[in-house]
């Protein structure tokens, strides 16, 4: 693309890094200690980002740390990472990232018992599975907080369709019926005229959000709808408003408008992260850590994956 790295960047992401690697359990290969699949996806995935080799470089103990704590908090049975399908959504688009790149030579180191040592392509499948078998029990044909879910919401189930669009990506089968009965659930909650997605039920259902429309632009971009009115809808509602801060929820909000401006307007894009870059670099603690909803590690790994489409490493973060 051409496009020239802010100078914040790489420093934001040096120390970022240097914190979510002092921070993890050596034990559980979580963060915090916690079994949180979700916040140790996205960890990883900030790792798999930066560039190093994530076999030999310097952070190749912490990203293997990770993948073997993504594998062993799957429920081998039904395949489902706990503790909501957030937290499945975001483990299984990890997974996918780590799949080709990561040597699975040396993910294990004897301890395990056979069926904790699953392959990360097997967990993937299984994953897969249960993410395809919630959705056909559910008639919104989208995905709440459980599996067993029989309603459905917007930001759930864009979290778990960028999963299986990882996946995809990736060379999984994910049945095409999956994928787009999941973005016309989107597609019943996004008005063509403001951009505004509603979070559940149709249109009307919620108040304005403009997290739900980067949600929405994303995975329009990349499910490749580019002709849909309502991706130019949901574009538009984001790029009227590059000063947007939101208040609720924001290292949501960054990891979501960072992508979806990314794969929709680059020229936006540039402009937003620039802008962006500086905030966080004046935002960011001394000990490289970022405050958020749900604690440090998610929002550093959040914060650092906003400005990780500067390297574009990770193949789901190619322009589609």
């Amino acid at each position: 693309m051409g496009s020239e790295i802010p100078p914040e960047v790489d420093a934001i992401y040096e120390r970022g890094l240097a914190f979510l690697a002092n921070t993890q359990d050596s034990a559980t290969g979580s963060w915090r200690g916690r079994r949180e699949n979700g916040v140790t996806g996205l960890c990883l995935m900030a790792f798999l980002a930066s560039g190093e080799d994530p076999n030999f470089g310097r952070y190749r103990r912490n990203v293997r740390l990770a993948v073997r704590a993504l594998i062993q908090g799957q429920d081998s049975a039904t395949g489902y990472f706990p503790n909501s399908l957030y937290h499945h959504g975001f483990a299984l688009l990890a997974l996918a990232e780590a799949y080709g790149t990561v040597d699975e030579a040396n993910l294990w180191d004897g301890s395990e018992s056979p069926e904790q040592r699953r392959s990360i392509a097997r967990s993937i499948e299984k994953g897969i599975e249960l993410a395809v078998r919630a959705q056909q029990e559910n008639s919104w044909g989208g995905w709440r907080y459980s599996p067993n879910s029989t309603d459905a919401d917007t930001s759930v189930t864009g979290s778990v369709l960028m999963g299986l669009l990882a996946c995809q990506n990736a060379g999984f089968e994910v049945p095409a019926s999956s994928i787009e009965d999941a973005l016309d659930y989107m597609k019943r909650n996004t008005s063509t005229g403001s951009g505004y997605v509603a979070y559940s039920g149709g249109m009307g259902g919620g108040s304005e959000s403009a997290n739900r429309s980067a949600v929405a632009t994303l995975v329009y971009s990349v499910g490749q709808k580019k002709d849909w009115p309502e991706l130019k809808a949901t574009t538009e509602h984001l790029t009227d408003r590059l000063d947007h801060r939101e208040t609720g929820h924001r290292h949501y909000f960054l990891y979501y408008m960072a992508q979806a401006l990314f794969q929709s307007d680059y020229e936006s894009w540039t402009a937003w992260n620039r802008k962006t870059a500086r905030q966080l670099a004046a935002e960011q603690s001394a000990e490289g850590s970022f405050s958020g909803s749900y604690g440090e590690a998610y929002g550093t790994a959040m914060s650092l994956l906003a400005m990780a489409l500067n390297y574009r490493f990770l193949p789901i973060y190619e322009r589609f």
